[in-house]
């Protein structure tokens, strides 16, 4: 009877513990005296690769698809057009060209004028057209025999005419000709006619048409033909770096497909179109029409990097083509040229003038140097076989250039590539027997594995290569599924990862979410980080997760200790919080997600800081369920929103929303 008494009595105490223990008042304990590490400028960047339609048909403002004829089809995105009473034939030729290195031209022989006879260009999806914008056309034509004259419409998805233009006395030679045309209204499907009004031959190529605001410039500065809110939505995210131009396009479906970027520089007529990688990837997302024109090219990628104050990194092929494709390799004696690519792009970038490659870009416009500091070498490359090319890589580039950083590569996320976990060992192993500068990781994975890999980067090697997460993004439902969604719990679990990058942010120097880029009507990967169609953008939940870390990055990460917070099932937590310290600006900066349905209630510590400004923001980003996303026509259901958060002492009282992220930015006297 008096053991059962005793056995009662621990019982009662080990129950009022824990309800005491339950009953505790969640503590978040941040030592500004206590600086773990400094956190590198590059921490958040983008990653752009002309996938989802990103470049041509997208970031790329050119509204004309196929303009110089050069798809494997010649006739891919236009159809004959006949007028009432015309009549004639349309042929591709390439005989007498205008341009040899794309020789294919359109001829229109009309035999019977009407009221015109030609060609409609589809666009990408339909030609987006906003009223009262100006828009400005070009096209270099030609007349055989006698003297032409054609008109340019854009006609409306209804068949009304929003905007035209007539040219005459079209003569032998190739010209070019241009007008800027303002549109009469808008439309998202708008449709190009290029017609012919008179008997004769009309031989026409590089027919373009260009919103005139982005042929001009983003903010006055020369990135000729960048789609200027595509371009804003990235200026806004002030990203570290800027990560291009792929991706899988950089290694090709095999090497003649690979990408050159020798052939993306210079005079844009020059720029040899080829088909995309992406072009025919996956089963249920088949685009055949889609090619790469390279009016985005290399030149225009580090115009943009400076312009968004983002250090450029370009990625270079290393003598492997995809290895998810053909796996096709330039033999070790032949990787020569592959090399020098590489020397060149860096002269291209830094060298002065007066030099080879320099004066190439010089003669573009932009006599100063890039200051390139970092270069990739390959993508998703894995085996001996990268091995042994990275090392030849490695000993040129270094003995030529020996400041420059350079990337390795891991292969693909270890859960989605051939015999994966052994492959990335292998290459980690070797790589540090290497001495390699940085290892660039890839993670697509389900939001729990986000949840519960925070603390993944915790327990790494310290001494040796740095982390570039050069690639990551959850999946709701699987790797490239086409039912993906971008919504709220895929970016607060992303959001709680990037806080484990932050607290490891002496050993992962940057980082970037991929893809960048989703084209609405012609999209071959979701989720991605923002979507567009002709006419619109908007940012996904992902992207205010990746803006508000990036706008309030800090430069020190600061001591943090959580005592008391609910308990979670598996490897996940309730709440996952990192502090950094802003010193130019004098701020402690807190991150905190909340992944749960319920409010937390914490009491926020404030340790070495002296004393505080009363003046505190919150920032919050959450929303009524984890399924809730944006849309063309709800760009902001789930937006991060800002309020005062009026404190009176290093201590308070904070409640963290359900489904939330939280930026909490105090500021020092």
């Amino acid at each position: 009877m008096k053991n059962s008494k005793i056995y009662i009595w621990i019982l009662s105490g080990i129950i009022l513990a824990l309800t005491i223990q339950a009953c505790a008042k969640p503590r978040i304990i941040i030592d500004a005296s206590k600086t773990k590490t400094l956190i590198s400028p590059t921490m958040w960047g983008i990653f752009f690769e002309d996938i989802n339609f990103g470049g041509d048909g997208g970031l790329y403002a050119e509204l004309v698809k196929n303009r110089s004829f050069e798809f494997t089809d010649g006739m891919m995105g236009w159809s004959k057009t006949t007028k009432r009473g015309a009549r004639g034939v349309i042929s591709i030729r390439d005989t007498n060209s205008f341009e040899p290195a794309n020789p294919h031209y359109l001829r229109i022989e009309v035999r019977g004028a009407g009221e015109g006879f030609g060609v409609t260009n589809e666009g990408f999806r339909g030609i987006g057209i906003q009223k009262g914008k100006k828009y400005w056309f070009s096209v270099y034509a030609r007349s055989p025999i006698e003297p032409m004259s054609f008109k340019v419409e854009v006609i409306a998805s209804d068949g009304r005419k929003l905007a035209e233009a007539r040219f005459s006395d079209v003569s032998g030679d190739w010209t070019k000709y241009t007008c800027s045309m303002e549109a009469m209204d808008t439309d998202a499907k708008a449709k190009l006619n290029l017609l012919a009004t008179r008997k004769g031959l009309l031989d026409v190529d590089m027919v373009s048409l260009f919103p005139e605001d982005s042929a001009l410039s983003f903010k006055g500065y020369p990135v000729p033909g960048l789609r200027k809110d595509l371009v804003q939505m990235l200026a806004d995210l002030r990203p570290g770096f800027f990560r291009f131009p792929g991706g899988c396009i950089v290694e090709g479906r095999d090497l003649d497909n690979r990408y050159q970027w020798k052939n993306t520089i210079g005079d844009i007529n020059r720029r040899k179109t080829i088909i995309c990688r992406w072009n025919n990837e996956f089963d249920h997302r088949y685009t055949p029409d889609y090619f790469q024109s390279f009016g985005l090219g290399f030149y225009e990628y580090f115009l943009l990097a400076e312009q968004i104050g983002a250090e450029p990194m370009p990625i270079i092929n290393c003598g492997m083509a995809c290895q998810f494709n053909t796996a096709q390799l330039a033999p070790m004696d032949e990787l020569g040229s592959y090399v020098q690519d590489a020397l060149d792009l860096i002269e291209f970038a830094n060298g002065p003038a007066t030099s080879e490659w320099g004066s190439k870009r010089a003669e573009m416009g932009h006599p100063e140097p890039f200051n390139m500091k970092m270069l990739g070498i390959g993508n998703e490359q894995w085996g001996p076989q990268y091995i042994e090319r990275y090392k030849v890589f490695v000993k040129a580039i270094k003995e030529k250039y020996p400041d420059i950083k350079l990337i390795a590569a891991t292969g693909s996320d270890p859960e989605i590539f051939p015999n994966g976990p052994a492959e990335v060992k292998y290459l980690q192993t070797e790589l540090r027997k290497l001495n390699a500068e940085i290892i660039d990781e890839h993670f697509y994975r389900g939001p729990d594995w986000f949840l519960k890999s925070a603390d993944h980067y915790d327990n790494y090697e310290r001494n040796g290569p740095k982390i570039f997460v050069g690639e990551y993004g959850a999946q709701s439902v699987g790797v490239a599924s086409p039912d993906n969604r971008n919504n709220l719990h895929c970016a607060l679990a992303e959001a709680a990862f990037m806080i484990g990058l932050e607290r490891n942010a002496d050993l992962v120097r940057m980082s970037c979410y991929a893809p960048l880029f989703g084209n609405a009507n012609a999209w071959q990967w979701t989720p991605d980080l923002i979507w567009f169609d002709n006419l619109r953008v908007y940012g996904t939940p992902n992207y205010y997760v990746q803006r508000m870390f990036s706008l309030n990055r800090g430069d020190k990460v600061l001591s943090v200790q959580l005592n008391d917070l609910p308990e979670m099932e598996g490897q996940k937590k309730s709440l996952y919080v990192s502090s950094s310290l802003d010193e130019k600006e004098g701020y402690v900066i807190v991150k905190a997600v909340n992944i749960t349905a319920e409010t937390i209630n914490a009491t926020v510590e404030l340790q070495g800081t002296g004393e505080l400004s009363p003046n505190a923001k919150a920032i919050v980003l959450s929303s009524d369920k984890l399924t809730d996303e944006n849309s063309l026509d709800n760009p902001k259901k789930v937006y991060p929103i800002e309020s005062n958060l009026p404190i009176s002492g290093s201590t308070f009282n904070y409640g963290f929303k359900p489904y939330s992220l939280t930026v909490l930015r105090v500021p020092l006297k």
